[in-house]
């Protein structure tokens, strides 16, 4: 099977595009309206850019009737938002997060979490998840789709702080995630965890590399 997704319809019944690229790590994003009304939400187009120095970027798709993210909006005009590690402890509370509120209601208000705040703006982070990052908004892409909710902005953020609970490092400085066991976005309503971890090696890779590759605190 075959099919040009720009110009036919998915052969099959349920689209097949969201559930190639996987697993899809989840950006449950949380950050501060204009008004002040905190906001928390997962999104499943999130990704690292780069390591030195550290950048992220999500993307957004518009609502059907052409409004934009409210994360988005809330990025560009606070400068800040929170990136929190979605784990399968957090699974429900993740979930809950993606319902459509009205305007001025927080998602936090529905959750069961504990809201901390970052060091460098008022943003609230979620004290349960055992990773966060703080993001300082750089700027965003629009690309126009062929529908409102095809279009979408991409933001792009640097991290600026990093919180890591000291109970998932390793005694060798490295992330336990066995133990910490990440979920990922899959496609249709599936997810997944991660809980087990394999390691493989470059063959004939210099030091350099290896030490890139594995995040030497000296690179």
């Amino acid at each position: 099977m075959k099919y040009a997704p720009h110009i036919e319809p998915s052969p099959l019944p349920f689209s097949p595009f969201k559930s190639c690229t996987i697993p899809r790590p989840i950006g449950w994003l949380s950050s501060v309206s204009p008004t002040g009304v905190e906001n928390i939400a997962p999104y499943s187009q999130w990704q690292n850019l780069s390591f030195d120095p550290p950048m992220v970027m999500f993307s957004a798709n518009q609502y059907p009737d052409g409004r934009r993210k409210d994360t988005v909006i809330n990025a560009e005009t606070a400068g800040w938002f929170v990136w929190n590690m979605a784990t399968w402890d957090l699974r429900e509370q993740v979930n809950l997060s993606a319902m459509a509120l009205p305007p001025g209601e927080s998602e936090f208000d529905h959750l069961t979490v504990t809201r901390d705040y970052a060091d460098n703006a008022p943003i609230p982070l979620v004290r349960e998840s055992p990773v966060k990052f703080e993001c300082r908004y750089l700027s965003t892409h629009r690309i126009k789709g062929n529908s409102p909710v095809g279009t979408i902005d991409i933001v792009f953020a640097r991290v600026e702080k990093i919180h890591i609970d000291d109970r998932v490092i390793r005694p060798d400085g490295r992330l336990d995630i066995p133990a910490i066991r990440p979920i990922a976005r899959l496609g249709y309503f599936d997810y997944t965890v991660i809980d087990n971890v394999f390691e493989m090696r470059v063959p004939g890779s210099d030091g350099d590399a290896q030490a890139g590759l594995e995040g030497r605190a000296s690179i």
